[in-house]
């Protein structure tokens, strides 16, 4: 008899333990759980913000070009700026290249300064696609991707079009390809004369 309540005892302490461990289970599970929709919801918050990043103020940077130029933003003050984001690995740059070096080379005297910044590339490789489009406009690496983090881009091209107060008037996401898209964007960051 005494045998059958040890057993019973056992079995109750086993059954007790295996709910306990469940218990704990259940309880590390939720956490991860909370832990994991607290972190996305996190994700979430900043990708939001990052969507209104085509608004205000253009964060400051300052780069030295492949020709050993450095150039800061602040600089450029009372000019038009467009600041694409590329990379010679990128087959949606090579769509826009032609049109924005055309583009560069039509408004570089009428107060409109084209900047590239090369992203999580290799120099040789960028080197060579400068060359391959002939792109005369100033073009430098990102290093350590520090303007593309103050920019939050997402991915290239990603193309910045800044007035000359240094405000952000619009973001193009993805290549520019149309010439009729380019005019409109470059309207909007035009500088006007004293008279206008």
């Amino acid at each position: 008899m005494a045998e059958g309540v040890t057993e019973r005892t056992v079995g109750a302490e086993v059954q007790h333990a295996h709910r306990r461990s469940v218990r704990i289970w259940q309880a590390v599970f939720t956490l991860v759980l909370v832990g994991f929709i607290a972190l996305l919801a996190a994700r979430l918050i900043q990708t939001n913000q990052s969507e209104h990043r085509a608004s205000g103020q253009a964060p400051p940077f300052t780069f030295t070009t492949f020709d050993g130029e450095t150039i800061s933003l602040e600089d450029l003050r009372g000019k038009g700026v467009v600041l694409n984001f590329w990379a010679s690995w990128c087959a949606p740059c090579r769509d826009e290249a032609p049109l924005l070096e055309a583009m560069w080379r039509r408004e570089k005297d009428n107060g409109i300064v084209f900047i590239g910044l090369d992203y999580l590339d290799q120099e040789p490789a960028a080197r060579a696609y400068l060359a391959e489009f002939n792109i005369t406009y100033p073009n430098g690496p990102d290093l350590q991707s520090a303007a593309a983090r103050r920019y939050g881009i997402k991915g290239v091209p990603e193309t910045f079009f800044i007035d000359p107060d240094g405000v952000i008037q619009e973001l193009v996401v993805g290549p520019i390809v149309s010439q009729a898209q380019m005019e409109a964007l470059l309207d909007k960051i035009r500088p006007r004369s004293p008279a206008q």
